[in-house]
């Protein structure tokens, strides 16, 4: 689904972001890509979406290569919760918001409510949706953008933080319909405890390299291997 091939990229000449990054993502995998602030994380999902083209190296996305005359095509295969949701809802409205690309991906007005309706239902907050975005909370305005997103029905789900403002309970609660979406799936995030919860894969990132990619499971009990890295043992394991 997402093939990434001896991929480099910087920024400015000579200070280098990511190295020589390669890594497969099967069909339908949930895969967690952690990492300390300034691994790359967050150029890995640009370059994903083709905001930046990578220095060196080739992204393919379900076997398209991602460059500018197959973007359109890319991102009606990819959706995309950004960290910060004031970047991502523009709309007035959270309804306005949901139905703006599966109207603009040519489906019918009926096809796109049921969609709005059907991702509202899921996340369980039907009542946000006539409410205007400005008069939402941060973490109602985050559950907003992933409703979006879902509505979209995306092939593959990339989420930057999607725990991030959440209360316990809606954090839960996203954690739950993030397990249970059967598309493909990568997340960053610095919350381990919602990696290791909706993630059966981990890619460490450190210094613009792998580090690390395997089982969950493992690499999130491996104190060691996450301390060399400015990381530190999910909340859950950090007692036992």
């Amino acid at each position: 689904m997402i093939e990434f091939q001896n991929v480099s990229f910087a920024y400015e000449k000579d200070r280098p972001v990511l190295r020589d990054l390669s890594f497969r993502i099967g069909d339908g995998e949930a895969v967690g890509l952690i990492g300390a602030n300034g691994a790359g994380k967050s150029t890995v999902m640009k370059l994903l979406l083709g905001l930046i083209a990578p220095t060196e190296g080739s992204i393919l996305v379900d076997g398209i290569r991602v460059e500018k005359k197959s973007l359109p095509e890319i991102r009606r295969k990819l959706g995309f919760v950004l960290q910060n949701s004031d970047n991502q809802m523009f709309m007035p409205t959270v309804y306005e918001d949901m139905i703006f690309a599966p109207l603009n991906y040519g489906l019918s007005r009926e096809e796109a409510e049921r969609r709005v309706d059907t991702a509202l239902e899921r996340l369980g907050m039907q009542e946000l949706k006539h409410r205007h975005n400005h008069r939402i909370s941060g973490g109602e305005k985050r559950m907003a953008a992933i409703a979006t997103i879902l509505a979209m029905e995306p092939e593959a789900v990339l989420m930057d933080e999607p725990s991030s403002a959440l209360d316990p309970c809606n954090r839960r609660r996203v954690i739950n319909i993030i397990r249970e979406l059967p598309q493909t799936k990568l997340i960053t995030s610095h919350d381990l405890d919602m990696i290791l919860d909706t993630c059966e894969r981990v890619i460490l990132l450190s210094g613009g390299r792998i580090v690390a990619d395997g089982p969950a499971d493992v690499i999130l009990r491996d104190k060691a291997l996450l301390e060399a890295h400015r990381m530190e043992l999910p909340f859950c394991l950090a007692g036992r």
